[in-house]
């Protein structure tokens, strides 16, 4: 692994298992620092306008407490169906409800990046494609009931059983769906650490 963060500490405003586990797999040393945000939004915004909007607010929580060498990483997941955020379930109902709009049908993962340090902020996105084949019933019921995807937006994980037996294919970014695209946060941490001093 190159210096990539020799002069800087990445910090990761995220409690996320999965964006954590991307960045220890990235070799990437960081601290967790989260910060709790109200995350409603303006209703007139789109797909990655919400996304970008709301790392964006993440990384406002922690205004005035970076360190001058810390770089911070916040990040949202959007999933975009049919013209609607699929946000995350609150309740089972909900799920199997958001699963059923999915099934037989496409849909945009959008995950935008927010990297922030004392002078200087980076916000990009990263856009996938995901097909999910027709689900029956009892498929989306033994999911939800298993799995208790209720902190995943659009209540589902590529990764888990719900991806391996329904998704047919991804235009993109696996690791984004996921929750963090890891290539684009690599490029934009390179291109954030050449301006700093």
């Amino acid at each position: 692994m190159d210096k990539l963060l020799s002069n800087y500490k990445l910090v990761l405003g995220s409690n996320s298992p999965r964006r954590v586990a991307f960045l220890k797999q990235m070799e990437l040393e960081f601290t967790q620092r989260v910060i709790s945000i109200d995350e409603s939004y303006p209703q007139e915004l789109k797909g990655h306008e919400i996304a970008e909007y709301l790392a964006k607010r993440k990384a406002e929580a922690h205004e005035g407490l970076l360190a001058p060498n810390e770089i911070l990483l916040t990040s949202d997941t959007v999933v975009w169906c049919n013209e609607e955020s699929l946000e995350k379930a609150t309740d089972r109902k909900e799920a199997i409800a958001m699963l059923s709009k999915l099934s037989d049908k496409s849909h945009e993962v959008i995950t935008a990046i927010c990297l922030t340090a004392s002078h200087d902020q980076l916000i990009t996105h990263q856009s996938t494609h995901v097909y999910f084949e027709k689900l029956s019933l009892s498929q989306i019921e033994y999911y939800v009931d298993t799995f208790e995807p209720f902190d995943k937006a659009g209540a589902y994980g590529i990764q888990e059983w719900i991806g391996l037996i329904g998704i047919s294919k991804i235009e993109g970014s696996y690791s984004s769906v996921v929750g963090l695209p890891t290539s684009l946060l690599y490029n934009s941490l390179k291109i954030m650490t050449s301006k700093l001093p």
